[in-house]
């Protein structure tokens, strides 16, 4: 992945964060899934019954699948402080992408730290622990 790419998945993902509906943590998250099919966006959507909130990255996620595209490439998440996707998150992306998937978290100052979701979900649940 070079930078031309990072840097379009940054700016599709700060622009999907500034889409976030979040008025009770007031965190807004944006991501950008890259797949063989073009980059899906996605933000934070919040419920008052925290349970029914979504984050951005499955939202991406999910918009993604439901066009057919299914060969992740690579995830930007973007948030001021920089944080990682949740726990839910690595395990739902595990679902679709292999452990290699790669995982660019940005923040506002412009940082971005670049990892696997092997890094982030080592032993992972996976499908075939079903499947057997």
């Amino acid at each position: 992945m070079d930078s031309e790419q990072i840097s379009q998945l940054r700016e599709t993902a700060k622009k999907a964060a500034a889409k976030a509906y979040s008025p009770y943590s007031k965190v807004q998250v944006g991501a950008a899934l890259l797949t063989e099919n073009g980059t899906f966006s996605g933000c934070n959507i919040e419920n008052a019954s925290y349970g029914a909130t979504i984050c951005g990255e499955r939202v991406a996620l999910f918009k993604a699948v439901s066009e057919g595209a299914t060969k992740l490439q690579a995830i930007y998440l973007y948030t001021k402080e920089g944080w990682p996707p949740c726990g839910m998150c690595r395990q739902v992306l595990n679902e679709f992408a292999g452990s290699e998937l790669t995982i660019i978290i940005g923040d506002e100052a412009g940082k971005e730290d670049i990892t696997t979701l092997s890094d982030l979900l080592p032993l992972a649940f996976r499908p075939g622990h079903l499947l057997k």
